[in-house]
Order: C-alpha cells, then sequence, then structure tokens
C-alpha cells in the first residue's frame, strides 16, 4: 500500500513539473498569438477601410463621369464642336450645357474646341459664361495636359492638375469629344481638390494614410501636396522625385512587391492585395484596391504602431494574467486527474476489459454517484443497446435503399425523356438539311461530313439549284448544343428569306441581307451581353453556263485542289452579326472541271488533338485536301473523318463540324444539264426545289 501511495505521489509530483515546465512555452506561444491576431486584425481592419473607401470614391466619381461622358458624347455638342460659327447650334449648345453644370457636383463644366483651341469655362460664378476663357497653345508647358489627351487613344481620363490661366486645381473629367473623322475637342467636369482630398483622401482615422495613385504609381491624391503629381494623368505631366508612391518605399525588393500587388489587384478588382513595407522609415501594411471604372488604385498604409487596433498596456496585462490563471488550472488540473481520474479508470479498466472482449453479460461497477459511477452505468445500458439499434440500423438501411433506387429510377426516367427530347430535335435539325436535293442535283459529285458536338449542333449547309448552276454553303452559328440547333433554325429562316430578296447568284448580297435581316431579329440592345448572335458562313455560286465560281464568306474560304495546287478564296475577317456592320464583296473565280472544291467551319481547324493537344491547323487541313483531291468525292469524306478522328484520339470533340465537298468534270456536267432538264420538265411533288422555294 505505501510503495503505491509512493508512486501515486511521484506521479503527480511529476505532473505538477511538467505542467509548470509547459507554461514556458505556452507564454511564448500565447504572446505570438496575440501579435498574430493583432496582425490579423490589422489586416481586416486595412483591407475594410480600403474597400470602403473604393465605394466612397466611386460613387461619386462615376456619377461624375458618366455625366461627364453624356455631355460630351451629345448629338448637340458634336453639331456645334463640327460647326462652332453657326449661332443656332451655339445656342442650343449652351442651353443643354447649362443644364449639365447644375447636375456636376461642382457646378461647373468646360468645353475645349479642337479646331480653334478656346477654351469654354462656366461655373456659379460666371454661369452664363459663353466667350472663350482663353485659347490652348501648343507650344505652352501649361496647355500639355490637352494634347497629350487628344493624342491619346483613350476615351478619357481623369487628371489631377492646377490650371493657373483659370486659377483652380481640380481633379479633371476629361472626355474626348469625336466624330467619325477625329477628334473635335474635349469636355468635362472637375472636382475641387481640396474638397476632394478633404473627403477621400485626408480620413481622420488614427494611423491610416491613405493615397490614390495610377496604374505606374503616380500620386493622384496625398494627404500633402507636394507629393501629387499633378497633370501625370493626361500623360504629359513631369513627375519629380517623392511623387510616386514607390519612391516613398524602403528599398527596390518593397518596390516590385507593391508593383507587383497593384498588378494582382488590377487583375482581380474585387481583391484587396496587403503587403508589408517600410514606407517613410516606418514598417507600414499597405492595401492595394483597384477601382477599374476610373483606372486608379487606392493604397492605404496603416501604421500599427498608432493606429487603435489592440492597445499594448492592456496586451501585457491580459497576457500576465492569461499566464497567472493558466498556472493555477494547470496545478489544479494535475491534482484531479490523479485523484478522480487515474485511481477510478484503473479499476473501471479491469470491468470494461471483459466487455471488450466480447463478454456482454459482465456488469461494470455502478456503486458510485460521480461521473465515473455515470460512465459504468452508461457502458451496461451501451451493452443492452448495442443489439437493439444494430436491428433498427438495419431496417433504416433498407428503408434508404429502397428510397435511392426509387430516386434512381426518377432519374433515369427524366434523363430518358431529356434523350427523347433530344433525338427528336435532331431528327428536326436534319430535316432543314438539303440532302435530298444535293443527291438530286449533284448526286455522285458532292459529299458532306456534318458531325455536331453534341445531339444537335450550330452548323448547317444550304443548297439552292437554279437553271444557271447552283448555290451551296456552310453556316456555323454562334453556340452549339440545343441553344445553337434553335439558332440553326433561325438563321435557315433568314437566309432563305435573303436569297428571296436578292437572288441566289450575288452570295455578297445575301450575306449583307442576311447580316441585316439578322440584326433586325435578334437586336443587341434587347440581348443580354452573354448571348452571342454572330455566324461564320461561307456562300459560293456555281455558273455552270459561264463555268464560273462567285464567293463571300464571313470567316470561312472556299479551298480549290487538283492534288497538286491548292488555291483558296478567303473570307472576310468578321462574322455576320459583328457589332459594326460590315460590306461583304464577292470574289470570281474560272470553275476547273476535276477541281475538288471545299467549304468547312473553323469546328474540323480547332478540334485539338496530337501529342500536344493542339488545333488540327490550316496547314494540316490544306495538306489533307491536296491528298485526296484525286479520290471519288465520298471516298474523300470518309478519308477526312478517318484522318480528324486518328488526330484527335481520345480528346472530346471541342465544337461542331462542317464540311462540304463538290467536283464537277465534262460528264457530271452533261448529266447534271440532263438532270434539271427532266427536273424542270416534270418537278417532283416532294420537293420544293423545282418550285423556285429555297433549301
Amino acid at each position: 500500500m505505501a510503495a503505491r501511495w509512493g508512486l501515486r505521489g511521484k506521479s503527480a509530483a511529476t505532473l505538477l513539473l511538467a505542467c509548470l515546465l509547459s507554461l514556458i512555452p505556452a507564454a511564448i506561444i500565447g504572446w505570438q498569438a496575440i501579435d498574430d491576431i493583432r496582425r490579423h486584425f490589422a489586416n481586416a481592419y486595412a483591407e475594410n477601410y480600403t474597400l470602403l473607401h473604393m465605394q466612397k470614391i466611386l460613387a461619386p466619381v462615376s456619377r461624375e463621369l458618366a455625366l461627364s461622358r453624356r455631355l460630351a458624347d451629345s448629338v448637340v455638342t458634336r453639331q456645334w464642336l463640327e460647326d462652332e460659327s453657326d449661332p443656332d447650334k451655339r445656342a442650343r449648345f449652351f442651353e443643354e450645357a447649362d443644364g449639365f453644370r447644375h447636375a456636376f457636383a461642382d457646378r461647373s463644366y468646360f468645353v475645349i474646341t479642337d479646331a480653334g483651341g478656346d477654351y469654354y469655362f462656366s461655373d456659379d460664378d460666371q454661369p452664363d459664361q459663353r466667350q472663350p476663357r482663353y485659347r490652348l497653345d501648343a507650344e505652352d508647358p501649361d496647355d500639355a495636359w490637352y494634347f497629350g489627351t487628344i493624342a491619346s487613344d483613350e476615351p478619357y481620363n481623369l487628371n489631377v492638375n492646377i490650371d493657373r490661366k483659370l486659377g483652380v486645381t481640380k481633379v479633371w473629367f476629361n472626355v474626348v469629344v469625336r466624330n467619325g473623322q477625329g477628334p473635335l475637342g474635349l469636355a468635362g467636369t472637375g472636382l475641387d481638390l481640396s474638397d476632394f482630398l478633404d473627403a477621400f483622401v485626408r480620413d481622420e482615422a488614427p494611423g491610416l494614410t491613405p493615397m490614390i495613385v495610377d496604374r505606374q504609381g503616380a500620386l493622384q491624391a496625398h494627404p500633402s501636396l507636394e507629393r501629387i503629381a499633378f497633370s501625370s494623368g493626361a500623360g504629359d505631366g513631369d513627375i519629380d522625385e517623392g511623387q510616386t508612391v514607390h519612391s516613398l518605399l524602403g528599398d527596390a525588393e518593397q518596390q516590385q512587391r507593391l508593383t507587383d500587388a497593384m498588378q494582382a489587384s488590377r487583375q482581380s478588382p474585387e481583391r484587396v492585395e496587403t503587403l508589408w513595407a517600410t514606407l517613410e522609415g516606418r514598417e507600414r501594411l499597405l492595401s492595394v484596391g483597384y477601382i477599374p471604372e476610373i483606372d486608379w488604385h487606392l493604397i492605404t498604409a496603416l501604421d500599427l504602431g498608432v493606429a487603435p487596433i489592440l492597445e499594448r498596456r492592456w496586451l501585457w496585462s491580459l497576457f500576465i494574467a492569461l499566464t497567472l490563471v493558466l498556472g493555477i488550472l494547470l496545478m489544479a488540473f494535475a491534482y484531479a486527474i490523479d485523484r478522480l481520474i487515474l485511481t477510478p479508470l484503473n479499476r473501471l479498466k479491469l470491468s470494461a476489459q471483459a466487455i471488450a472482449d466480447g463478454h456482454y453479460d459482465s456488469r461494470l461497477p455502478t456503486s458510485r454517484n460521480d461521473e465515473i459511477g455515470e460512465l459504468s452505468q452508461a457502458f451496461s445500458r451501451m451493452a443492452d443497446q448495442v443489439e437493439r439499434h444494430t436491428q433498427e440500423l438495419e431496417g433504416k438501411v433498407r428503408e434508404r435503399t429502397r428510397a435511392l433506387e426509387q430516386a434512381n429510377a426518377e432519374m433515369a426516367a427524366a434523363h430518358q425523356q431529356i434523350g427523347d427530347s433530344l433525338q427528336y430535335a435532331s431528327i428536326i435539325q436534319r430535316a432543314i438539311l438539303p440532302d435530298r436535293q444535293l443527291d438530286l442535283h449533284l448526286e455522285h459529285a458532292h459529299g458532306v461530313l456534318w458531325k455536331p458536338r453534341d445531339t444537335v449542333g450550330g452548323d448547317f449547309y444550304v443548297f439552292r439549284a437554279t437553271d444557271r448552276g447552283y448555290l451551296m454553303g456552310v453556316v456555323d452559328c454562334a453556340g452549339h448544343g440545343v441553344p445553337g440547333s434553335l439558332m440553326t433554325m433561325l438563321a435557315r429562316a433568314i437566309i432563305d428569306h435573303a436569297i428571296l430578296q436578292v437572288g441566289p447568284e450575288d452570295p455578297a448580297a445575301i450575306l449583307v441581307e442576311t447580316d441585316r435581316q439578322n440584326r433586325d431579329t435578334l437586336r443587341p440592345d434587347q440581348l443580354p451581353a452573354s448571348i452571342a448572335t454572330n455566324m461564320d458562313i461561307g456562300l459560293v455560286w456555281v455558273d455552270l453556263q459561264a463555268r464560273r465560281l462567285t464567293f463571300s464568306g464571313a470567316k470561312i474560304g472556299l479551298y480549290a485542289t487538283d492534288g497538286a495546287t491548292l488555291e483558296r478564296l478567303p473570307g472576310h475577317r468578321q462574322a455576320l452579326g459583328h457589332w459594326r456592320p460590315v460590306t461583304y464583296q464577292n470574289q470570281s473565280a474560272p470553275l476547273h472541271l476535276g477541281w475538288t472544291y471545299s467549304l468547312c467551319t473553323d469546328g474540323f481547324l480547332d478540334q485539338s488533338g496530337g501529342d500536344d493537344g493542339f488545333g488540327f491547323g490550316t496547314r494540316r487541313f490544306e495538306a489533307m485536301l491536296k491528298a485526296q483531291a484525286r479520290r471519288p468525292i465520298d471516298e474523300q469524306m470518309v478519308a477526312f473523318e478517318t484522318e480528324l478522328r486518328a488526330y484527335q484520339g481520345s480528346l472530346p470533340q471541342r465544337d461542331d463540324i462542317t464540311l462540304l465537298g463538290f467536283r464537277f468534270t465534262r460528264d457530271t456536267d452533261v448529266r447534271q444539264r440532263n438532270r434539271e432538264h427532266d427536273t424542270h420538265r416534270e418537278p417532283p411533288t416532294d420537293s420544293p426545289a423545282g418550285t423556285g422555294q429555297p433549301q
């Protein structure tokens, strides 16, 4: 008994000594944790402050910029700047400009005529000022900002500048007024620099220094006016030493880290980048945000020694109190473990071992009225409930299995319904393809490789036969799958209507009419920006009598080869439905008998494959056309598909693929003429080809 108590006392002393020794690393870790917490809160404080001020700056600045752009884009403004001598246009401009002046926050506006260099400025002091304040001079350094702005390709800029002739210092919103021939002048407004700094930069928060810089780091706003790089926003100012944020940092490494943070914030404007750096001799936490609407960075410098993140005096008191409490708790814990847990658990272990060996009839001692006794009682109840719970769980598993089987069956039915719908849509889409008409008029003189990426796709091909020749083409609508297939239905109807309007013999006119009808049907101002309505198209008219081809395309070209040489009539670089309308032109070429002609959408050329996963490419495609040119046209299509699959390998098909090929020989020409004669003599009743309807 004495030996057992001696062993227990020795264990308790060892445990107490271990607890005391653990206070040393606990104190170090605690202090480090407090410092990490302090830095964490500082980082969050700086990020939230930067985000808040970015929004605080963006709202009024965006409003002023939007009003300035409306003034510059006004038809009245452009008409007057195009003809300054017209008194009616001049009067209308100043009447409208005065309305803008009341809307601007600074209640002022300016306009500059590029032709005469006259600078007009109106504010509350001179609200009805209709005479120029002064005239700009290209040789005057104070006017260099204007000529730098006009020479830039940017539509506007924000420039912090001192107008010495007006005697004002503002954040200027310079918006270029243009017409089709070039710049007409400049228009905009300004915000008083002192008010701007007081509102957004000269914050009273202790330890925080906000700065506004452009993407080159030139200071556009700083609590100290001497730091501001005036006129740098227009690209004409000389930036002095100390007027960039980089010059305020400690060394080149910190400057590079700041540059990287600015670049990262431009790539993800919704995030705020942070870094530690030495700013003007003190360690600061820099938070960098980007406002893409005005192309400015907001950089906030946080001085932890000044900012009230966590008081050091309070931290020391907290640290000492925590250390004392921790020590007392550790000693009490050591005693409690030995007195209340270790000894009772040793007795409990012997009884619990019997249950661990599978003897559930062995009962644990449950006479104690403390936690150990409750634990013993819980073990006893657990042994009684294991079997019952096992049976209940097995029943629940069976119920869940039946529910899952039912859910899987419903999912399979829904999947089957979707698959059936897509198959039905595929049948409908195939119905618009002119396969019967191609077989009727061209027979073995044509071949088609049509491979939608999904069950339905956005590619289709067209064919129209007349007494003089044939109109053939391929169309690649934006999108694939169900959206693309719906676009093909609409595109087919528009192209058919365009053929009826201009005739089949002028492919360029068909493209222009199709583009016009497409824009009238799918107006960009009524559609989300994410929905594309453009289409690639290539059309060729084959004049059998004159033995000539007339081709026009939009991003699709016409290939011709006899196996030895290859010729290509390129399509226009812009697709139908591009934001800028295009006038497409026809290209004419002789019809070479025995040559193979091909029209192909970009799905074939862009299909990735090979060892490196690159696209099939134009060079490989042209070599394939030349290599197969002398084979029958249907064998060519089989060879093309075989070569594409071999190149694709295990990679998925990226886009819809359509390849239309045709070839005329003297024999096929005679057969086609006889067939055309028979067709017009006795037109088939099930095909609109003989009735002049578009196919």
